[in-house]
């Protein structure tokens, strides 16, 4: 007869209760590491459709590099490392004129983004390099098949637009950008959208 907690071979027999938290968390972490993986290679796909436009000559944006917090040295000038929470938007730089550029890169597998997914840190600088003229914008994957731009204003006042603090993928329609021979075309028409006088059509 086996010993209470443990099955006949002599292992640890949790509950059932026990055995459907572990499932539970098991699948909770491969959720995060897929989520993780996705919103990377998102990134990358970005990174290079934002090279694609460089080589055009019509923009220079590069991707902010993550914060980090060293943990200890390794010898030969080398330390452990780990990110820290993202304090800045993922992307910066400049259009052909002079005009700044900034952007946060967020993906779901979801069918909406929420407000939440930005950080007090990217919004208050995203908020400020819009007040300073900048094009601002959140630019939203959906599936890595689906992509959006959405206006910073838009962004921030989403719960005034549309009554709640995420924005459905219906409601991204008018913000979608299309996706071509491997370039997201992230900045196609932000000249028109956001003006010829350094001005968005909030701050007109």
């Amino acid at each position: 007869m086996a010993a209470k907690g443990k099955n006949r071979e002599g292992y640890p027999d949790p509950t059932a209760s026990e055995a459907i938290g572990k499932v539970a968390n098991y699948e909770r972490r491969i959720k995060g590491r897929q989520s993780r993986i996705a919103g990377e290679h998102f990134e990358s796909m970005l990174q290079a459709s934002l090279d694609f436009y460089r080589d055009l000559n019509l923009a220079y944006i590069e991707k902010t590099p993550e914060p980090m917090k060293p943990i200890r040295p390794i010898g030969a000038g080398r330390f452990e490392a780990c990110y820290t929470k993202s304090g800045q938007p993922d992307f910066k730089g400049t259009l052909t004129g002079g005009r700044s550029i900034v952007f946060e890169a967020k993906h779901t597998d979801g069918d909406r983004i929420e407000a939440s997914r930005l950080t007090e840190e990217q919004i208050k600088a995203l908020e400020t390099h819009y007040q300073l003229g900048a094009a601002a914008f959140v630019v939203v994957s959906i599936g890595l098949q689906d992509f959006y731009r959405i206006p910073w204003e838009v962004w921030r006042d989403m719960e005034k637009i549309y009554g709640h603090k995420h924005i459905k993928q219906t409601e991204l329609e008018p913000f979608r950008v299309a996706y071509m021979a491997g370039v997201i075309k992230v900045l196609d028409g932000v000249e028109l959208e956001y003006g010829e006088e350094g001005e968005t059509d909030g701050n007109q």
